[in-house]
């Protein structure tokens, strides 16, 4: 009687585990920062709305009414982005600040000889340099909010 014996070859499964595991923790860490990317994105970008919104309700007629001086774009920056940017590095945050005219809530146009009234907007842009965690090189996130002056 002749008993076979099966051999297994261990360098085998060494082999194929020095091609899997690298490919495998890649991908996982590919996905890990981009879904960080995605939520630094998120963050500039809700960023940009509050600050538009905080903007368009502290104007010129905000300011007249509550016997004060309209804040300027620094101020309006300082009261809205450091209480709601957490874990960003506001070192590598700019932002601008754009009026169509001015910030009051209208300016008068004169169309055919009538005087209209047409609502200001006030644009916000936040870009944020981010170097991803993983050291891949740094990606600027910038994000645009537009709003209506509404005080």
């Amino acid at each position: 009687m002749r008993i076979h014996r099966s051999v297994r070859s261990g360098g085998a499964t060494v082999l194929e585990t020095a091609l899997v595991y690298p490919v495998t923790f890649v991908l996982t860490l590919g996905l890990v920062v981009g879904a960080m990317g995605v939520f630094r994105y998120q963050q500039v970008a809700t960023l940009a709305r509050e600050t538009a919104r905080y903007a368009s309700v502290h104007g010129q007629q905000y300011a007249r009414e509550n016997n004060t001086t309209a804040p300027t774009p620094a101020q309006i920056y300082a009261a809205v982005v450091p209480n709601m940017a957490v874990g960003l590095d506001l070192t590598q945050m700019t932002y601008t600040f754009t009026y169509n005219t001015d910030n009051n809530t209208y300016h008068a146009v004169t169309v055919n000889n009538t005087v209209t009234a047409v609502g200001n907007t006030v644009k916000v842009q936040l870009s944020y340099a981010w170097v991803p965690e993983a050291l891949l090189g740094g990606v600027t996130l910038t994000s645009t909010a537009e709003m209506p002056m509404s005080y």
